[in-house]
Formats: structure tokens, sequence, C-alpha cells
């Protein structure tokens, strides 16, 4: 009876960890240099899937062709994008970007056939514009492509904490 019982309380406990780890947050490792100078080659970071509400410059973990990308994002549906100059205009109003970010080369959301980002779409960028596959290649991003939101890197642990 008493090794029943603790079966039961380790089974609860892996059980609770698979829970957790399925639906709630896991590590995610980045891979390559498309978010440097914010994130670089082997960073660890907290992934929270539970979080489907999405805004400009989020970092999100999407699923692009059955590879995990890391990417943020730049265009919310309805709006217009564009880049001219280095600066970001949404729906042709100049708006703040990130800091710390290589220049961006020039474009608008028309020279991808879209007059507005459709409902439940994204526009993505990495923050190494000059080095990243993002929705200038590989187009907008579905909702249901997007894994979650990450902004807590654990490793490497000098760097342990908010991005």
């Amino acid at each position: 009876m008493k090794y029943i019982k603790e079966i039961i309380i380790y089974g609860l406990i892996i059980l609770g960890v698979i829970l957790l780890r399925t639906f709630v947050i896991t590590p995610v490792t980045v891979d390559g240099q498309s978010m440097e100078p914010t994130l670089h080659n082997n960073n660890v970071l907290l992934l929270e899937k539970y979080n489907k509400s999405y805004n400009r410059f989020d970092v999100v973990v999407l699923n692009k062709n059955g590879e995990k990308l890391i990417k943020r994002i730049i265009g919310l549906p309805g709006e217009y994008i564009a880049y001219k100059d280095n600066i970001l205009f949404v729906d042709h109003v100049q708006t703040e970007d990130i800091g710390n970010i290589p220049k961006t080369a020039d474009f608008e959301l028309s020279d991808y056939g879209y007059d507005v980002i459709p409902e439940d779409y994204y526009f993505v960028l990495g923050d190494n514009r000059v080095n990243s596959s993002d929705s200038r290649v590989f187009g907008l991003v579905h909702k249901d492509d997007i894994i979650g939101t990450t902004n807590f890197r654990i490793y490497p642990i000098n760097e342990l904490g908010i991005f």
C-alpha cells in the first residue's frame, strides 16, 4: 500500500511536468543569428504557450514548414506596414521602432501584394534585418502558426532575465 501511494505521487508529479511543458511553458533554443543583437545562437529562452494575444514587438516562436523560428511581430492584423529610410511606418504614420536594430531595407506591405495585413495574420521580422528569413521572404504568419511568446532568457546564466 505504501508503494502504491508513492507511485501515484510520482505519477502525478510526472503528469504535472508533462502538462506544464505541453500547454504552459517550455524551454526553446535560439538557432542562428537572425535575432541578433537581441538574442544569440544557443541562447535558451522560456516560451509561454498560453498567451494567444499578440502585440507589436512581441518576440514569438512560430512553426514554419516544420521548423521553429524566433521572430518579432512588427505588423498586426488590419495594418499597413512600411519601412523607409530605416523608419517604421504603421498605417502611414511614423512609429517608434525598438532600439539597437541594424538598418532595415526599405519595403512596403504592398510589395507583397497586400493593402493591409489580413485578419489573424502577422508580419514578423528578425532583429538582424540584414540576415533574417522572415515575412519579407516567407510571407505573413497565421496566428495558428505562432506557438507562443518569449521575453525571458535562462541561458547563458550571465544574461538571465527579461530581454
